[in-house]
């Protein structure tokens, strides 16, 4: 298995959950976002929730820049792919949307694959 530090190990997490949250956030902005128009994308500019979430993805971005100052993108970049499992669990926990079965199989997958590829 893969023997990193733990702050990088911690970083190659928390960077998709970081970009998972920031998904939740964009989610939520559009909820209140009106017909497109130019008063529309100005009020867009200064919802709480898209600059929340703008300043999630910059966190995200610095912790990521930190992980790959010590592993190669071809070993890090594959755990972006936990945002593809996080992402559905959140919008389910926090957004009431629904699982399949099918997300759970391929969520179970996507992290096998992640066990095979650093192992």
């Amino acid at each position: 298995m893969l023997s990193l530090p733990l702050p990088v190990l911690a970083g190659l997490i928390l960077t998709p959950l970081l970009i998972s949250a920031g998904q939740i956030l964009f989610k939520l902005t559009s909820a209140r976002v009106g017909d497109v128009g130019t008063a529309s994308l100005i009020a867009i500019m200064f919802d709480p929730y898209l600059i929340a979430a703008f300043a999630i993805y910059g966190i995200g971005t610095v912790v990521w820049v930190y992980v790959l100052r010590s592993v190669p993108l071809i070993v890090a970049y594959p755990f972006m792919a936990l945002s593809f499992c996080a992402v559905p669990l959140l919008a389910w926990g926090l957004l009431g949307e629904t699982l399949s079965f099918r997300y759970a199989f391929g969520a179970t997958l996507i992290v096998a694959g992640l066990i095979v590829i650093n192992s």
